[in-house]
């Protein structure tokens, strides 16, 4: 106990700073792609949709059943006809949008380590300078586009 006593005193630490509910600005840096949009955080939420664009949920729909883009089934449980196998990692995603507007989904879907930093859902549009170790096909861009993630966040409004 005397070990971990140190280890959660710092992870608490490092939770708190982070969810503090403070504005945060994930910063345009070199080497990163010149399409990426920076983005706000505040009070748990992204509230303007990235680069201005218009999510469309069919599109989205298909993004989070997608295993080679989104590959949401591999963790979340989805009322998607079809589908029989899901993932139990995450929760399930039937009724979000009842549980949480549509600007805290925006934030859980791009960067979910701004709520959770020991989460282990990728950061679908986190800023490419803070991704540790990606793939090389990853090197410097996100993993899902602006258009991409405003999609699947489109799809993920329409669970009520």
């Amino acid at each position: 106990m005397k070990i971990l006593y140190p280890i959660i005193i710092t992870l608490l630490s490092f939770s708190i700073a982070h969810a503090s509910g403070a504005e945060q600005v994930a910063d345009k840096k070199d080497g990163q792609p010149d399409d990426y949009c920076p983005w706000e955080m505040a009070d748990y939420a992204i509230a303007e949709p990235l680069c201005g664009l218009v999510g469309e949920s069919q599109r989205g729909s298909e993004i989070v059943s997608d295993s080679g883009r989104g590959n949401c089934l591999a963790c979340h449980q989805l009322p998607i006809p079809g589908i029989e196998a899901y993932g139990t990692i995450g929760p399930p995603l039937m009724g979000i949008a009842s549980r949480l507007s549509t600007a805290m989904i925006r934030l859980r879907v791009v960067d979910t380590r701004n709520i959770n930093p020991m989460s282990i859902m990728p950061g679908f549009y986190r800023n490419p300078s803070l991704i540790n170790r990606p793939g090389k096909a990853y090197l410097g861009r996100t993993f899902l586009t602006a258009q991409q993630v405003e999609d699947v966040i489109a799809y993920l409004a329409t669970l009520k």
